[in-house]
């Protein structure tokens, strides 16, 4: 894997010629540099803003109706370049299901289609999409949602190229006991890298970024004193380390909006489900209201296998519907005191998980799954995703029962 080159992330960062209502020639040649990916001329639609000032907002051309409600699945990068996509592309069409969360960036680093070679992020490509735009027309023509997945601040590429922005110990990337490396969300960098990420998905046509892993890694309160790493302009702050991560995740999440605002996008994250059940999450840095109230949408991830005993449940995994139904009165409950509050659109269980039984594993079929949607339609949540690590979805699922 060659050199990672953020800084020229920086000279990327003009393709936000849209917030400006003059561009000089030069801007104007070095965004089309940075947006050579697709073969669509960049188009720009004036649009009516409360404090009447007209601006211009990035238009990729596509055109999207945003569902009554999102029901979506995840497609990996492999799935949506390759065979499979088909498959996926019919099983949508066929069921109540309307959208696709879409690898653009991945667990590992890597983005998911190859950018123009003169693009900073051209080491980090495996390009297993190889047209992504026409990739989208075709969505375009089926009615297909589409989403873009970007992973944040768990890359191990970035962090194994630029260690300063991650977190080391004895002078080595910190890894996790998955063998995973993180980068440090309090370098504003990495928020910039990453950001040039989610812009190129939105120019080429994805309708919603939605950032994944939006936080420090898991028990990071358990280590956070023997890593070495860099606090940024956080070091300053008086709060407890606590404190200091949740400002940095929210500030990204804030951060994140402003910087995209300027394209006709929508933002949504990623978040434990447990974090709406606490005041934040000590060690990773994540407070739900927080992140809600600046994100259009929030996704949290109740799948049924990733509680412990939960609400009074000894065994969530088996009990599909009322673990779910348990979530979702809280949740209401806190979106419900926002001002503003986002579109809840939960991440839900289309998969076994083995690791929980010494024995026989509980089976997820047609009516674990309904329950699951079931106990969210029962709590007025209309919006939903499926999750499936290898897109294998469950057959003759009603997704509206």
């Amino acid at each position: 894997m060659g050199n990672i080159h953020l800084k020229k992330v920086i000279y990327a960062g003009i393709i936000a010629l849209a917030a400006t209502l003059f561009v000089h020639n030069s801007e104007a040649k070095a965004a089309k540099d940075v947006t050579e990916h697709t073969s669509k001329e960049i188009y720009l639609q004036s649009l009516d803003v409360p404090d009447r000032i007209a601006r211009f907002v990035f238009n990729a051309g596509l055109e999207f109706e945003y569902p009554e409600a999102v029901r979506g699945i995840y497609v990996t990068g492999p799935s949506a370049g390759g065979a499979k996509m088909a498959e996926l592309t019919e099983l949508v069409e066929s069921t109540e299901l309307n959208a696709m969360v879409i690898d653009v960036k991945e667990d590992h680093g890597n983005i998911s289609f190859e950018p123009p070679e003169d693009s900073p992020y051209a080491d980090i490509a495996e390009p297993y999409i190889d047209d992504p735009r026409k990739m989208l027309e075709e969505l375009e023509k089926k009615g297909i949602y589409p989403i873009a997945r970007v992973v944040v601040f768990k890359d191990s590429l970035l962090a194994e190229e630029r260690p300063d922005l991650s977190f080391t110990k004895n002078g080595e990337v910190w890894k996790n006991s998955r063998n995973e490396a993180f980068v440090n969300p309090f370098k504003q960098e990495v928020w910039e890298y990453n950001l040039e990420i989610a812009k190129m998905a939105a120019e080429i046509g994805f309708q919603e970024i939605q950032f994944d892993y939006v936080r420090f890694p898991e028990g990071f309160e358990n280590r956070d004193e023997e890593l070495d790493y860099g606090e940024g302009e956080y070091a300053e702050s008086k709060d407890n380390n606590i404190k200091k991560r949740v400002s940095a995740v929210t500030d990204f999440v804030e951060f994140a909006r402003k910087d995209l605002s300027d394209y006709d996008v929508d933002v949504s994250v990623d978040i434990f489900g447990y974090a709406a059940t606490i005041e934040e999450s000590p060690g990773i840095g994540q407070n739900f209201s927080q992140i809600s109230d600046n994100v259009d949408v929030i996704s949290s991830m109740i799948y049924p296998s990733h509680w412990g005993p939960y609400f009074g449940i000894d065994k969530p995994d088996t009990e599909p519907y009322r673990i779910i139904d348990e979530y979702a009165q809280v949740e209401n409950q806190i979106l419900g005191e926002l001002e503003d509050a986002p579109v809840s659109r939960p991440w839900l269980q289309d998969f076994e998980a083995p690791w929980l039984y010494s024995g026989s594993t509980f089976q997820y079929g047609k009516a674990e799954v309904e329950d699951q949607i079931r106990a969210l339609q029962d709590n007025g949540i209309e919006e939903y995703l499926l999750w499936n690590a290898t897109n294998n979805y469950t057959e003759n699922v009603d997704y509206t029962p």
